[in-house]
């Protein structure tokens, strides 16, 4: 009999190598099949699936995924809903001057059903829940613009030439039809310059804001909120400045840590006070490289009083950023407010990196939100500035007035977007190997899993909840959101 168990034991673990050296085979060949002694009948969660060479794009999956409790050496994910963390905001993009110029050219009846596709709560639609939109122009307009221009020379100290006139017929128009939609869509605004006349260099690219411009620039943004709520658009957030230490673009200005610190709290604070305007004051929106720059301006509590948070992008630094800024300030949130996919950038690479670091990275770095860059342009990777982004791809491609791609950055927020909406709170989920993850649980008790294969190879894993577990698999660089009931 003890001769019989050894040599069971021995078959077991040859067994066990084998399944192992499966799991670790090359991504050219399929998914591996998790295998169960007892195959479920009833499916428990839904599973959704991309994959990096677009077999699969936001597909749903037939597989019968029953949580059971047959044991197997497969690693867990544990998804654990009694540990907390911060409540999600929402998902989307920048609704630039472009995405609106490109979008608003489509016939009445496809511009309806792109929006329901992209705001709506239908079974095709990817829900959007978060917009950001700039101040005036930003390098994705066909020209640069404020709300206050004025020839070379002239002031206007009351802004009595304050107008929304350049963006009426563009974004204005357009983020009416889409809060028809989504009557409860959050907005963030951020200009990318201060009209010229108030800054030291007279120009749309670089320069700085005079401090004797200050409170009357204050006045601009509280113009701004003012005159977008009378068009029934309700902003939720600002930030003072985009890429405050981006001098290049066009438009741009630059404003260091101690600018904003002296400006939010002698300046705008007081004047959002004064106007009783809730909209949130962000501080930052840059690059995860100088996480100090948000901090300096928190350590200031009269500034500090004034702000809600901070925004960050990734094209220099790491994710992990935010966590060093709420750890700082805990009491104050962290924002993920853009990050761009490239015109020669491939599905595969983008579709992994964004998953890991704007997705899941943010998010399990205490963000509110998450957000690509540009929602839309044409074939061309406009409109844009003259030396503004040429080659920043949006969510979608129009190759004409009516017929549209759409692209990785569309699928990276989708697969959140759709199953994640607003008020939803993350809760707790172990990353294994390469399988990086992040859960949430909705408001109407839902549990949501994104992981992301960043490995070299196909995964068999198991995902773990309330002590019982469904086994499935990823592809290398395929994205997969999983869904049940709590």
């Amino acid at each position: 009999m003890k001769k019989y168990k050894k040599v069971m034991k021995a078959l077991l673990l040859l067994t066990l190598v084998i399944a192992q050296l499966k799991c670790g085979s090359s991504s050219d060949n399929p998914s591996p099949t998790p295998t169960n002694p007892v195959s479920p009948t009833v499916n428990d969660v839904d599973f959704w699936l991309t994959k990096a060479n677009q077999t699969a794009l936001l597909q749903k999956q037939t597989t019968i995924l029953g949580f059971a409790t047959t044991t197997n050496l497969y690693s867990n994910i544990e998804v654990n809903d009694t540990q907390t963390y911060q409540t999600v905001d929402g998902f989307g993009y920048t609704l630039t001057g472009g995405s609106a110029q490109v979008i608003n050219q489509l016939n009445p009846t496809a511009k309806q059903a792109l929006l329901q596709e992209l705001f709506g709560t239908t079974a095709t639609s990817i829900s959007i829940s978060y917009l950001r939109i700039s101040i005036g122009a930003s390098d994705l307009n066909a020209n640069p613009f404020t709300y206050n221009d004025l020839a070379s020379g002239q002031t206007d100290l009351s802004l009595t030439n304050f107008s929304l006139a350049p963006d009426v017929n563009g974004v204005i128009a357009l983020l009416k039809e889409i809060v028809l939609i989504n009557p409860t869509i959050k907005i963030v605004a951020t200009p990318w310059t201060a009209p010229l006349w108030m800054k030291d260099n007279n120009s749309f690219t670089g320069g700085s804001l005079q401090t004797q411009y200050y409170n009357v620039y204050a006045q601009y943004f509280v113009k701004y909120i003012q005159q977008m709520q009378a068009q029934g658009i309700t902003i939720d957030a600002i930030t003072p400045q985009n890429e405050p230490e981006n001098a290049g673009n066009n438009p741009s200005m630059l404003m260091t840590s101690l600018q904003q610190t002296n400006f939010i709290k002698n300046n705008l604070g007081p004047a959002f006070q004064s106007a009783n305007i809730t909209t949130k004051i962000i501080t930052f929106d840059h690059n995860c490289d100088h996480p100090q720059y948000p901090i300096d301006i928190l350590n200031d509590p009269a500034a500090s009083a004034f702000i809600a948070g901070s925004a960050f992008h990734l094209y220099f630094g790491d994710i992990n950023a935010l966590s060093t800024v709420h750890n700082a300030n805990p009491n104050k949130n962290v924002y993920f407010t853009e990050q761009y996919t490239a015109s020669n950038g491939s599905f595969e690479y983008d579709l992994k990196w964004h998953l890991k670091n704007v997705i899941i990275g943010s998010m399990r770095n205490w963000s509110k939100n998450a957000l690509e860059w540009n929602l839309a342009n044409d074939g061309s990777f406009g409109p844009h500035t003259q030396g503004g982004c040429n080659t920043c791809k949006g969510a979608l491609t129009f190759t004409s007035n009516d017929t549209f791609e759409r692209n990785v950055g569309y699928y990276i927020i989708a697969h959140v977007s759709k199953f994640v909406p607003a008020g939803s709170v993350r809760i707790s989920s172990n990353i294994i190997g390469n399988l990086n993850n992040v859960a949430f649980k909705t408001p109407a008790g839902k549990i949501v899993l994104v992981v992301e294969n960043d490995g070299i190879g196909s995964e068999i894993f198991n995902i773990k909840y309330n002590g019982k577990w469904i086994t499935t698999s990823l592809d290398a660089g395929a994205v997969g959101t999983y869904v049940w009931q709590n």
